[in-house]
């Protein structure tokens, strides 16, 4: 019998998560000089204990204050950075401020990434340091992303992505080195809970935050509140939908308290980008 077939499944994915990890250390070894724009999210935070462990690379971790960024995040990303002892710089995205954004067209995230890592690369380029790095994954590839256009465009490099590692070996390894963010829920810019040619507004990014903050601290898994106006629209894994519904009286009463009229959840439970699921290919390919 074929070694490779008489092998447990997850032994076999554990080996081919080491190969990757391996890739990435080998494509990190001559980057000496890196700005890394650190979320505190599983990918980003991964990377960035990969990046740490030579004490003679010059890392400079950038997190993005900002109203389309869960608000809990910013103090997890200041213990993380703390934790690799790295330094740590944060700036202030006012990506609400272009129109681009604000009108929320399908190319929205385009705008919002070049603006941001512009920023992020002026940093780059005045302390002399070498290249940005971010945490894309493999998995990003296979959503409309128009904002890694916008990575390539400013020469920003996504190690992870280059190595071949899914969100799926992200997580694996960052259990295997002790990292607490391994089993922490996918996050995202919270305009992508908004339905394209909604306009965006503070308003509406604070009410999505606080119901979802509120939703986290119930429910197991990634969780997501749709906006559509007056409704809420929430997404969580299926196996917890019982559990969503067991808390329904006080997740209704609260939602309400924020602005909405009506609270719905949806059957098919959460998914990556689900509001790409209305534009047709011709968009996509186009933003």
């Amino acid at each position: 019998m074929d070694k490779a077939t008489s092998e447990p499944a997850d032994q076999r994915e554990t080996g081919r998560a080491a190969e990757k990890a391996a890739r990435l250390e080998a494509l990190l070894t001559p980057l000496r000089w890196v700005v890394l724009a650190f979320s505190g999210g599983v990918d980003s935070t991964f990377l960035l204990a990969v990046l740490s462990k030579d004490p003679e690379r010059k890392v400079l971790a950038v997190t993005a204050l900002s109203p389309t960024h869960p608000q809990q995040e910013r103090e997890e990303a200041r213990r993380l950075a703390q934790q690799f002892s790295v330094e740590h710089r944060e700036i202030t995205g006012d990506e609400i401020h272009l129109e681009a954004f604000r009108d929320n067209s399908p190319d929205r995230c385009y705008h919002c990434k070049k603006h941001l890592f512009s920023k992020i690369d002026e940093i780059r380029g005045r302390e002399g340091l070498d290249v940005v790095l971010d945490g894309s994954n493999v998995d990003d590839l296979s959503d409309f992303r128009p904002g890694l256009r916008a990575l390539q465009e400013l020469g920003v490099r996504s190690p992870l992505q280059e190595a071949g590692l899914t969100k799926a070996d992200i997580r694996a390894l960052s259990r295997g080195i002790g990292l607490r963010t391994w089993n922490k829920p996918s996050l995202a810019c919270l305009a992508s809970r908004i339905p394209y040619g909604t306009e965006i507004t503070e308003e509406a990014l604070t009410r999505i935050d606080h119901c979802e903050a509120f939703l986290l601290e119930r429910v197991q898994g990634s969780v997501r509140v749709r906006y559509h106006g007056t409704l809420a629209r929430i997404e969580v894994e299926p196996s917890a939908v019982p559990e969503l519904i067991g808390h329904g009286e006080a997740v209704v009463r609260f939602f309400k308290e924020q602005g909405f009229a009506y609270v719905t959840v949806d059957l098919e439970g959460y998914r990556t980008g689900s509001m790409n699921e209305v534009l047709e290919g011709e968009q996509k390919e186009n933003a």
